[in-house]
């Protein structure tokens, strides 16, 4: 299944120049959860009940948002402070909309208020239907190692699914953290973006350069195609530095590459970067 980025509540019901695309999704990525974020309830229900009329399969409330522009304003993990707002969100969301209301959660907001068993009994409680959970809490953010004991403890305290996330890098990963929590599913965020040969159960050095070559030019005119150039290049680069991380290239041609604004010289460009490395 597959998670649309975070959409703030305020830009649906105020509009954003930019929300139609950020919403669009291809038939091939169902099941499609479309991810919302605000601190207002109201505001929340009502932005559900417009973005269902695009047809996603789940509606998800982001429960885990770190950022803090996001959780300073009570949104986000900011929310898991609020285990009642979080309850009142849930059960209105889940009796007025059609489709399943699910919530992607953090441990807590930090090591001395770690609720995850409370909050995911609250979700499951007022109608959730499934449970994403990060293992570490917002103070956390990304950095140490992510609490698979915790997301196991969440799953034996409730009936309903629940997804393992934080720290799958290989394919070995998916494996150890079902065995370890009993999940019923893996969400892979971060290591996707350098391995997004993981959901075919590939670790990158299994990759070859020519599967990396067809995969970044198919990305890359994917990203012209939506975006128009030179804005999808622009948009295309950080994942350009994903894809070539596991090569030892010089600063110079990584420099290059980030720089470069003209779709045909960065095709050039990368053309002859990985002729150079398959050599």
């Amino acid at each position: 299944m597959s998670y649309t980025e975070f959409i703030n509540g305020i830009d649906v019901v105020y509009g954003h120049p930019n929300l139609e695309k950020r919403l669009l999704f291809n038939s091939f990525e169902r099941p499609v959860a479309i991810q919302l974020l605000d601190n207002n309830t109201d505001r929340l229900l009502e932005s559900a009940k417009r973005l269902q009329k695009l047809d996603p399969d789940i509606i998800d409330i982001n429960l885990g948002c770190c950022a803090k522009s996001v959780s300073a304003r009570g949104a986000g993990a900011g929310l898991l402070k609020d285990p009642l707002k979080i309850a009142e969100i849930i059960n209105k969301l889940s009796n007025e909309l059609d489709i399943p209301v699910t919530a992607k959660i953090r441990l807590g907001w930090d090591e001395k208020s770690q609720n995850y068993i409370q909050v995911a009994k609250i979700i499951e409680e007022n109608g959730g239907q499934l449970i994403a959970v990060h293992g570490r809490t917002r103070v956390q953010a990304y950095d140490g190692e992510a609490n698979w004991d915790a997301i196991a403890e969440i799953k034996n305290a409730v009936t309903i699914p629940v997804i393992a996330n934080g720290d799958v890098k290989t394919v070995a990963d998916i494996d150890r953290i079902k065995n370890h929590t009993h999940c019923d599913g893996v969400m892979i965020g971060r290591a996707a973006a350098s391995n997004p040969w993981i959901f075919s159960r590939l670790d990158r050095q299994q990759v070859s350069i020519e599967q990396v070559r067809q995969t970044m030019h198919r990305h890359l005119q994917s990203m012209l195609d939506f975006y128009g150039s030179p804005f999808g290049l622009i948009l295309f680069r950080k994942f350009t530095k994903r894809y070539l991380q596991p090569y030892s290239l010089e600063k110079n041609r990584i420099f290059d590459l980030m720089t470069c604004n003209d779709p045909v010289e960065f095709k050039n460009l990368l053309e002859q970067t990985l002729t150079e490395i398959s050599v």
